[in-house]
């Protein structure tokens, strides 16, 4: 499971898109970091990967907050 490439930003609504990369094996750990920054107002946003992070029955939609 892959962190969202985008998300929408919280303070203009604008489109945010991630900076961070995945660890060399691939692979996204829950307490991982992922950065991103709004392509209109250019704000910052580090989002923590929750510990359920990657569990198969997990559906929600975590960029979200669904």
């Amino acid at each position: 499971m892959e962190p969202e490439a985008t998300i929408t930003c919280v303070d203009c609504g604008g489109v945010a898109h991630r900076l961070t990369y995945p660890r060399e094996d691939g692979a996204w750990l829950p307490g991982d970091v992922v950065a991103y920054r709004c392509e209109d107002c250019l704000d910052r946003w580090d989002v923590v990967l929750p510990d359920d992070w990657g569990e198969e029955d997990d559906v929600r939609d975590w960029s979200r907050g669904r």
